[in-house]
């Protein structure tokens, strides 16, 4: 969000400031665009969707969350709000895909958040246990603005985080915190190896160690370096 460069790196200022532009983009491009009665309801769909980012759900899932919080709401609300925030370009539904057969997943996607300042505003910051989430939004993002039309990679048992698809070329990214120990290292190149083609495979990490190319062909990359990456 532009503003936030004259706030000098301000915490406070920038959390108020999010806040608020999080409460105008709900009320006025969701909830008085959509005609949303049931605002609570809405408001704690995000916060559960915020908790949940890159986490696999149903509108089912979400509905049966929202009936143990005593929201009594029909699945098929869940869905059209979550319509609603899509359309307003507030998060991203990323459906999966069987990468072997190209078949698209009916059941079953993960949500990410067009701006994730906006999400840890709403969210509230804990890197401990939230790195692994900010950094697939980071990277999906990337992949989105790099024009790739991107999905969840299932294959058997095994899942690849983003399979992205641009005109005739595709590519594959896990994301992974640390690669710390080999059950770790092998469990995520595993998954990549199941992508049998030819197109660019990638794990991207926070480590400082251990970059550079495997033995299967597989790019072991630094966030840093693969959110500067040129894909054109």
């Amino acid at each position: 969000m532009p503003y936030l460069i004259h706030l000098n790196g301000d915490e406070r200022l920038s959390f108020e400031y999010l806040r608020n532009l999080y409460s105008t983009i709900l009320v006025k491009d969701v909830i008085a665009r959509r005609q949303v009665r049931n605002i609570d309801f809405m408001e704690r769909m995000v916060r559960y969707i915020s908790d949940n980012v890159g986490s696999l759900f149903s509108s089912s899932n979400i509905a049966k969350y929202l009936k143990s919080q005593r929201q009594q709401v029909p699945t098929q609300l869940v869905i059209d709000y979550v319509a609603a925030l899509t359309q307003a370009y507030f998060i991203h539904k990323v459906g999966r895909i069987d990468i072997q057969g190209l078949k698209i997943f009916e059941i079953g996607e993960k949500f990410y958040f067009e701006d994730l300042g906006i999400r840890n505003a709403i969210r509230g910051i804990d890197p401990l246990t939230e790195i692994q989430k900010w950094m697939e939004n980071l990277v999906y993002m990337h992949l989105i603005r790099e024009g790739f039309t991107t999905f969840v990679g299932k294959t058997d048992q095994l899942e690849i985080d983003f399979a992205g698809q641009r005109l005739q070329e595709r590519i594959y990214v896990q994301v992974c915190f640390r690669l710390e120990g080999e059950n770790v290292r092998k469990r995520e190149v595993a998954s990549l190896q199941k992508a049998v083609d030819n197109f660019p495979k990638y794990i991207v990490t926070l480590d400082e160690y251990g970059l550079g190319t495997t033995a299967e062909g597989i790019r072991i990359v630094h966030l840093r370096d693969f959110l500067s990456r040129d894909f054109s």
